[in-house]
């Protein structure tokens, strides 16, 4: 990763001829490539820049006075608004992925009525800003040619279509084949996880399982393929099947370990609101530019921050926990707050070429403000981490650290060692706090009221 004070082109930014990210003095620019002239200048001057900023579909830049990064190719400097946090199609809950899908076929339809069109439909040219995806990829945008097809079509079908219609048709959980597949599910595969049903569902059957069959036949042709010409009207009749069969992909969210979590607590209401009262005391004696809640569950404390006026990315493991995230913030309009999919025990890495393009979760740090609130008992205990193994790993993403400590005593650690043997000697408050102090200081030390856990703010060594 390109961490913000550095400079140098991203490691992520190297596919596109056109152009490239550069950061400069801690600042990030896009160097537009003078092969790209004719495109950005139509963008600019056809209108279609303005319409998309003004929907905040796509991300605002300026003109940026500064030296080219790489002179002799170099056609202008632009200074985008910048993103608080990147995130990944698999890290996204199902609404996020479908409102990505919806939003890129709307940035198509918008581009055609400018002379314009989408040369890419990359799920992570999108991001969610402000509570809002929008295209961050300002080069994605060329010319309309009148009479050729969408040069994008497959790729949004292996970015967007297929994971949604396998989480929606098979298993939530079959997201993740975008970590492994980093430009899209295959067609081909999907088709074949895909239940049989689906063939009976016309825009399925469309574009993905005769889309797949399509390419499987040309595969291995050595000759060259003539695409027919397509019109405008055919253009716009594609993207009004593709949007409606993202629209009648559906998941409920229902049945996971963790979607009732606040019904079920063990806390008393006086305990829970002691509980919010200390975080919300740590955050304004702290003032964190950012926040990462680990293990948020539907976001609850996470809004403590959020509704600060703080960015927060909340993650969890729970697909059904992110996606109740995800709907209340649609419902309520909150832009502060970025639900993520997270597995702690297995978190995102680093991929793609020289593992550089997709940056690791600890890549993407280290955030202001860490919460890891009910979580300890869980890493310690269902998943056997040293107590020195969780603390060394907080300190190498967080700048200061909201944690409580549960313990044995705690209902929920009882209901954890129920079914086992308690070969955690160690599972102590004075091992933790001993453990913890090596990388971090103990600023605040509050017991939780009618509990017996406890609440720290600590800040890194």
């Amino acid at each position: 990763m390109t961490m913000m004070n550095e400079s140098g082109i991203l490691s992520s930014s190297f596919r596109d001829p056109g152009g490239f990210l550069f950061r400069r003095n801690g600042v990030l620019y896009r160097q537009i490539n003078d092969s790209c002239r004719e495109h950005y200048d139509c963008l600019m001057q056809s209108g279609l820049y303005e319409d998309l900023v003004s929907k905040r579909v796509l991300i605002p830049h300026e003109v940026a006075g500064i030296p080219s990064e790489q002179s002799e190719d170099a056609y202008i400097i632009i200074q985008p608004e910048e993103i608080p946090f990147v995130s990944y199609p698999y890290e996204w809950s199902f609404s996020q992925l479908k409102e990505a899908a919806l939003v890129t076929l709307d940035i198509e339809r918008t581009a055609l009525e400018h002379g314009m069109t989408l040369k890419d439909a990359s799920a992570y040219n999108i991001q969610f800003h402000k509570g809002k995806a929008l295209l961050i990829d300002t080069l994605s945008l060329e010319c309309y040619q009148e009479g050729e097809p969408w040069v994008a079509y497959r790729q949004f079908c292996q970015h967007f279509l297929a994971p949604l219609a396998l989480m929606a048709h098979q298993d939530i959980r079959l997201n993740q084949l975008l970590r492994v597949y980093i430009d899209g599910v295959p067609l081909d595969l999907a088709s074949s996880l895909l239940p049989g049903r689906t063939k009976l569902k016309p825009g399925l059957a469309m574009h993905i399982h005769m889309h797949a069959k399509s390419q499987a036949k040309y595969a291995d042709t050595r000759e060259t393929i003539e695409h027919p010409k397509i019109g405008r009207n055919a253009l716009l009749g594609l993207l009004d099947s593709l949007s409606t069969t993202v629209k009648n992909l559906t998941w409920k969210p229902a049945g996971t370990e963790w979607g009732a979590y606040y019904t079920e607590t063990n806390y008393s209401a006086a305990g829970f609101e002691h509980k919010k009262k200390i975080v919300g005391e740590f955050l304004d004696q702290v003032h964190p530019r950012s926040v990462w809640d680990l293990g948020a569950n539907v976001g609850v404390f996470s809004r403590l921050a959020s509704k600060r006026g703080i960015p927060t990315v909340a993650f969890d493991i729970d697909p059904a926990c992110v996606e109740l995230n995800t709907i209340d913030i649609r419902k309520n309009n909150e832009s502060n707050l970025l639900p993520l999919m997270l597995d702690l025990t297995n978190p995102s890495p680093a991929i793609g070429w020289q593992n550089a393009e997709r940056d690791s979760l600890i890549g993407r740090g280290p955030v202001d403000m860490v919460f890891a609130l009910a979580l300890i008992h869980h890493l310690s205990i269902s998943n056997n981490v040293p107590f020195e193994r969780i603390a060394g790993f907080l300190a190498e993403i967080s700048n200061n650290l909201v944690i409580e400590f549960v313990p044995k005593t705690d209902s929920q650690v009882r209901k954890l060692l129920a079914n086992r043997e308690d070969v955690f000697t160690n599972y102590s408050q004075d091992v933790f706090e001993e453990r913890f102090g090596e990388f971090f200081t103990i600023i605040r030390k509050e017991p939780i009221e009618d509990t017996s856990r406890v609440l720290y703010l600590m800040k890194t060594e």
